[in-house]
């Protein structure tokens, strides 16, 4: 019970792990605020699922070196993003700009879901309808008695 406490414990006070080293930051404050919230909108492409900000690869670390020594330079976030875009594709971004290039990438989820929702109400529409058959009069007069023998009951 006490390694299952300790276990949730770990687990709930651990913070995520970045994987910038001290050695990497900027001494203003300013600069490195926005050289992390840039490096968290850029995808590690050795990782491809981790921003640059929390991978340990190569690759990540020397960009995000570049990310600082461009804002060092002066240019603005926009300026260093689309330096990467450049550079890099499209793919660099953990979240891809909106337009025509990417409309499918965009789009499909919604698509997947309209499609599904017509092929659910096709589904429902073809199945057959159960019969209902008219009662004989044999059936008819037994339940006619069984009823009024639960009324009299």
């Amino acid at each position: 019970m006490r390694f299952v406490l300790a276990l949730m414990a770990a687990l709930l006070f651990s913070g995520s792990a970045f994987a910038v080293q001290p050695g990497e930051m900027l001494k203003d404050p300013a600069l490195e605020k926005r050289a992390r919230t840039i490096s968290a909108g850029l995808r590690c492409l050795v990782c491809q699922n981790q921003s640059i900000d929390d991978s340990d690869a190569q690759l990540a670390k020397d960009l995000r070196l570049l990310v600082r020594e461009r804002l060092v330079a002066g240019d603005t976030n926009d300026q260093v993003e689309s330096f990467l875009v450049q550079r890099y594709g499209e793919f660099v971004l953990l979240k891809p700009t909106f337009g025509t290039h990417t409309l499918l990438l965009w789009l499909t989820p919604a698509l997947v879901l309209v499609l599904g929702g017509i092929g659910a109400y096709a589904a429902m529409r073809r199945r057959p309808q159960p019969a209902t058959a008219a009662l004989d009069e044999e059936e008819r007069t037994a339940l006619e008695n069984l009823l009024k023998r639960d009324q009299n009951a």
